[in-house]
């Protein structure tokens, strides 16, 4: 069987890779809502975390593009 017909058929890795794929976002998904449904508090404190982290590294590669901008000083 050529690698072709094995992927289109399913059978292939790429098929178990994106049924694993499904099963981790599936999982990950029931967590969360997990979380919120059973300890909302606390999954806003984990949102609030969460955006605090972006925007301290949106700050940083702000800060690094300023540094390049200068000539590196």
């Amino acid at each position: 069987m050529s690698d072709r017909k094995a992927w289109v058929e399913g059978t292939g890795e790429a098929a178990v890779a994106v049924n694993s794929k499904k099963i981790a976002v599936y999982v990950l998904v029931v967590f969360v809502l997990y979380v919120i449904i059973t300890d909302p508090a606390k999954a806003a404190d984990y949102v609030q975390i969460g955006f605090q982290g972006i925007s301290d590294a949106a700050g940083a590669v702000g800060d690094f593009m300023t540094w390049a901008a200068n000539g590196g000083e």
